[in-house]
């Protein structure tokens, strides 16, 4: 999730389950700074390699094997920097950046992104998609209960925060089981018989899902709208990435063939050639709006590129102001459906 979130969820979590600090304050405070630290490996990248990131976010440093690596190095540059003046001892300092940093790989599986929980054992991405990746109806009562329990000095508002946070994410897996069986039945009701679904919510909030589900030539995404009102949103269909099809130029041997494999194993082959401009690579899985297939990143090949040139990488962003109504209109059941 987003580091204010990230920040915060290792803040409370240190403040209701340690007694290694006195002062709730600086117990939050090695939780925040520590709850944040995995997301360091957003550094790893380079400018020969525009895919290396992707690579490497979320991946060891989100491991629960590295916990406690991650919360000794925490510990030991805090310590250096902070440790002496709060008056803590190392090992003081271990315990609590080890419960904060312990948070952060939990809460961005929950997320739709992918997360290598099992790392060195397993290089699989696990991503449970109970929640979004911001969500302010998550994020302002936890903040808010962390600065309380620093202010008051007392554990109760910290309990209140884990407790929010069980209860917001419990949300989010129900809505999720919901947004699933909705597919399900509109696939059904095509006479698909589809391969895999993916299900995923829309941006800040947990009640607007995007649906993806395969068949044995196509991706199909919708919306779905759960809870006491549900409504189903069509959406759009288009067919998976075919090499032989697609991209007939391309050397099975480059650069460009191997990058478009790395994509596709960090998108779970969700992939397909954006059809409005030819040689965009990009993940079906993710837009803005969630029955639209908008990318909002790809790889771009070129036909005249050598034989060890790299992909490149591009992010998209579309008007913000238009795409929020649009999301509006589907949040308050103004859009059109089936």
């Amino acid at each position: 999730m987003d580091p204010l979130t990230q920040g915060a969820l290792g803040a409370v979590f240190v403040q209701a389950t340690t007694n290694r600090t006195r002062n709730l304050g600086v117990a939050g405070g090695l939780g925040f700074l520590s709850g944040m630290a995995a997301d360091l490996d957003a550094l790893i990248r380079s400018s020969a390699d525009p895919l290396l990131f992707l690579e490497y976010h979320r991946h060891f440093t989100h491991s629960l094997a590295f916990i406690p690596v991650g919360g000794l190095l925490c510990a030991l540059a805090i310590q250096y920097v902070l440790g002496r003046r709060w008056r803590l001892t190392l090992l003081q300092t271990f315990v609590c950046c080890t419960l904060g940093y312990g948070t952060h790989a939990l809460l961005d599986a929950s997320t739709s992104y992918g997360t290598t929980l099992l790392w060195p054992f397993s290089d699989e991405r696990l991503s449970w998609s109970i929640v979004p990746i911001i969500d302010p109806l998550f994020t302002v009562p936890l903040v808010t209960l962390c600065a309380v329990t620093a202010l008051r000095q007392t554990r109760v508002f910290a309990w209140a925060a884990m407790l929010w946070v069980s209860v917001y994410l419990s949300i989010g897996a129900l809505q999720h089981s919901a947004a699933l069986s909705m597919a399900k039945q509109t696939a059904a009701s095509r006479g698909h018989s589809p391969i895999r679904f993916e299900i995923k919510p829309s941006f800040a909030n947990i009640l607007l899902w995007k649906t993806v589900y395969e068949t044995s030539e196509h991706f199909h995404v919708d919306a779905v709208r759960v809870g006491l009102a549900p409504r189903h949103f069509d959406g759009t269909v288009i067919p998976k990435l075919d090499l032989e099809r697609d991209l007939p130029w391309l050397d099975a041997k480059s650069q460009q063939a191997k990058d478009i494999q790395r994509f596709s194993d960090f998108s779970k082959a969700f992939v397909a050639e954006d059809p409005e401009v030819s040689n965009r690579i990009f993940d079906v899985r993710y837009s803005f709006v969630p029955n639209e297939i908008k990318p909002l990143w790809s790889v771009e090949i070129s036909p005249t590129a050598e034989l060890d040139a790299h992909a490149a990488y591009r992010t998209h962003r579309e008007n913000p102001r238009e795409s929020l109504g649009r999301l509006w209109k589907m949040l308050c059941c103004s859009g059109a459906d089936e």
